[in-house]
């Protein structure tokens, strides 16, 4: 079994400002982020209302890096700016807190700090960057990353549906061929695998959430949006399609001695997207939160470049196929993990010209391939004082 610290150098997104970066391609998770905000107004208004704290801590976890980074971090100050103007209270002082994984680049977003403190200063006036600090923690969010009781709204957003590892009874030699041909569950995966995969996510998600709770305020609020699926069943596709076309784009590199068969079973994903009564009852077993709010919204795989498409010219967008898009959303994401499995020699231009092509197809026989989202809203329930 892998060790956590050789596990997490390979669980991140690419960084950088390249063509094959998470911050040239991650508008779908821009588009994700867009469905949070009435939640996230309510969730902040509660704070300021009916809680008022004068030094207020906030938190983005999984931020990784690129033009999302600061997008949550901007909204909840313009909510908390403007509900603080319209019922007459003085802006308290904002702890920003931005996490990821220490192998986050986060280099990218201390150089984007000093144009974002500008930007706020030009928006709310000078001397506003004296109520805002801003600061990184790295670490992983299935444990501890802030003293007790110091926060007051957790954010997290395309981030929980990354596991803390591959769940352990797959992480094995002996394990190779369990789960043949997949990187992932599947209509073919054993009871034991899809066990596994539950098991894990229950774990994970339950530290989770016992974490939050140890750091939140009473009455603090938590917002939360990651991938799920539609049913209980965990072949159904808009909850693991995507990882079949990978597996499919591998296998067809085996006939080109560019991978192994061997290499490919014994790659499992540290992923799960769970069904929104597995979340639910995990939130109910923990105890500590009180759901506000719970939706699953459908997200095409290509949203974000359809919304985006303005801002490219048209030359280009007939140059570059849905698949394409989407390929290039799932290597920005997937491609340091496999480097790390399958080695560095590995094309990965070929590797994903051929996912373009599978995705493509998908395009043409299903027509409107699915995410399934949720978002969700939580309060941090109040203790009961110690007689």
């Amino acid at each position: 079994m892998k060790e956590e610290t050789e596990f997490i150098q390979v669980l991140h997104m690419n960084g950088g400002e390249g063509d094959t970066s998470y911050a040239k391609n991650s508008l779908v998770q821009r588009k994700i982020i867009s469905f949070e905000d009435s939640v996230i107004e309510e969730a902040v208004a509660d704070i300021i209302c009916n809680h008022f704290p004068e030094s207020m801590g906030i938190a983005d976890l999984g931020c990784s890096s690129g033009p999302n980074t600061l997008m949550l971090a901007h909204e909840v100050i313009d909510k908390v700016y403007d509900i603080c103007r319209r019922i007459g209270k003085p802006l308290p002082e904002l702890r920003v807190c931005l996490n990821d994984l220490h192998v986050n680049d986060f280099n990218n977003v201390f150089m984007s700090l000093p144009e974002f403190h500008g930007k706020l200063e030009e928006e709310k006036g000078k001397g506003f960057f004296n109520h805002c600090f801003i600061s990184a923690v790295p670490g992983s969010f299935y444990g501890r990353l802030f003293p007790s009781k110091s926060m007051h709204f957790l954010h997290s957003s395309s981030s929980l549906h990354w596991l803390s590892q591959v769940p352990s009874p797959l992480d094995t030699e002996a394990s190779a061929h369990l789960n043949k041909g997949k990187l992932y569950l599947s209509k073919t995966s054993s009871p034991n695998i899809i066990k596994a995969y539950r098991s894990q996510f229950q774990k994970d998600f339950s530290v989770f959430l016992k974490s939050r709770s140890e750091e939140m305020v009473s009455g603090g609020r938590m917002v939360l949006s990651f991938l799920g699926r539609s049913s209980s069943d965990t072949s159904v596709e808009d909850g693991c399609y995507q990882w079949e076309l990978l597996a499919q784009a591998l296998t067809s590199m085996v006939s080109k001695g560019q991978v192994t068969e061997e290499k490919i079973d014994s790659f499992n994903a540290p992923y799960y997207a769970p069904s929104a009564e597995e979340v639910k009852t995990a939130v109910e077993e923990e105890g500590s939160f009180a759901i506000n709010y719970f939706k699953a919204i459908e997200i095409e795989w290509d949203v974000g470049f359809q919304n985006d498409s303005e801002k490219q010219d048209e030359d280009e967008m007939r140059r570059t196929s849905r698949g394409q898009k989407v390929a290039k959303t799932i290597r920005a994401v997937v491609e340091s993990m496999l480097e790390g499995h399958f080695g560095k020699d590995i094309d990965m231009d070929a590797l994903f010209v051929k996912y373009a092509e599978l995705a493509d197809d998908y395009f043409n026989s299903k027509g409107r391939p699915i995410y399934i989202n949720f978002v969700m809203s939580f309060t941090r329930k109040i203790e009961d004082k110690q007689v």
